[in-house]
């Protein structure tokens, strides 16, 4: 019987003391909605800036795909 007080017996201190594992629970819950809304948002962003289609990599590479140059050969600041 004695080990049985021993076991029932509430080792985890005063609960009611303090009181704040309930506000700080909320806090941590509350900055990690947050932070979920502001990533989704910013993934949502960068997917619609993705392009629709993107190039076939075993497709070499053609003239169109390579950025135009125009007339220049060297840079204006060394004119």
């Amino acid at each position: 019987m004695h080990a049985l007080q021993i076991l029932a017996e509430n080792n985890f201190g005063d609960t009611r003391s303090g009181g704040l594992a309930g506000p700080m629970g909320l806090l941590i819950i509350v900055l990690l909605a947050i932070a979920t809304v502001l990533l989704i948002r910013n993934m949502s962003a960068r997917i619609r800036r993705l392009p629709a289609e993107f190039p076939d990599p075993d497709k070499p590479a053609t003239s169109a795909d390579e950025p135009d140059l125009g007339d220049r050969s060297e840079p204006e600041s060394r004119r």
